[in-house]
């Protein structure tokens, strides 16, 4: 073999493993980039809270509920109360609604943020239903909890004096995750038509 040869092999071998890394960066850059939203606010994407404001403003905000769906899933999704005006720094309980519609048991799972995109750094989830595979048997409805804040820093910050309204949306679409598959495998045979009542509290994943 020439020495021609082999650095043509060794330039090859290099471009190989950059590429791999390349791809390898590429898979990983979803999970890191989701976790960069939840942890700042990013893309109007609600932070993560473990605990609950330490103060509250005598400020308030009108937070909107607003809930969608794919145009594949048969449900039926909405927020039990259109909007609620909080203070800064008060932590509020507000609950959603989902009925599967549909004659077949169905796994959903939702995605979330709030607008205008800038209030994403201020706005504090501590539990929720978004991320978690929910399993609904057909005219089955659920009612699941929202927990949350707006930091009371906001106030401090005159570029947000004219933010009053901040509206918190849901996105449900039908899970095809390996849960969701577990989830449908485990249902024992139907032997009649399930009726649906809503169920307090839902399964849900905190700071999720």
């Amino acid at each position: 073999m020439t020495d021609l040869e082999r650095r043509n092999r060794r330039v090859a071998a290099w471009s190989a493993g950059v590429a791999a890394v390349m791809v390898g960066l590429s898979f990983a850059a979803v999970p890191l980039y989701d976790l960069f939203c939840r942890s700042t606010g990013f893309g109007g994407t609600p932070r993560i809270a473990t605990a609950g404001s330490s103060s509250v403003s005598e400020r308030v905000v009108t937070v909107r509920f607003n809930a969608d769906h794919h145009i594949d899933l048969p449900w039926k999704f909405e927020p039990l109360q259109g909007q609620a005006k909080v203070r800064l720094g008060e932590e509020t309980v507000i609950w959603y609604r989902a009925t599967n519609v549909s004659q077949r048991p169905i796994v959903g799972t939702s995605t979330y943020n709030v607008t205008p995109d800038i209030a994403g750094q201020f706005f504090n989830k501590l539990q929720c239903f978004c991320f978690t595979e929910q399993l609904l048997l057909p005219d089955q409805s659920i009612d699941m909890p929202v927990s949350f804040f707006v930091d009371p820093e906001m106030a401090n910050d005159r570029r947000f004096d004219r933010v009053t309204t901040i509206t918190l949306s849901y996105m449900f679409f039908e899970a095809k995750t390996e849960r969701a598959k577990l989830l449908l495998s485990n249902l024992p045979p139907v032997t009649g038509k399930v009726g649906g009542t809503a169920a307090k509290p839902a399964a849900t994943g905190k700071g999720g």
